[in-house]
């Protein structure tokens, strides 16, 4: 490629001194192949983001479970005062 400099703008102007026929399918082969790049990368991405939502769910239920478990039989007695409350607002 050669280099010129506009007189009137200054700007460097490259031009174009080879036209390959193969430059077409080569960046057809360049795009495709950064596609698939990110198709794997947006699934990594995915199954981190879906690991995380389950662990904090499970961890929800393990704590939940373990709140019943503490309150027993006063469980029903803290689920109709937080109805009542919930109720009056």
């Amino acid at each position: 490629m050669g280099e010129e400099i506009d007189p009137e703008t200054g700007l460097k102007i490259r031009k174009l001194t080879e036209l390959r026929n193969t430059a077409g399918q080569e960046n057809q082969e360049a795009m495709m192949k950064r596609v698939e790049e990110l198709a794997i990368q947006d699934n990594k991405y995915q199954g981190q983001i879906e690991n995380l939502v389950i662990k904090g769910l499970s961890t929800l239920l393990d704590i939940k479970i373990k709140v019943d478990e503490m309150l027993g039989d006063n469980k029903e007695k803290l689920w109709k005062i937080t109805e009542n409350l919930l109720l009056t607002f």
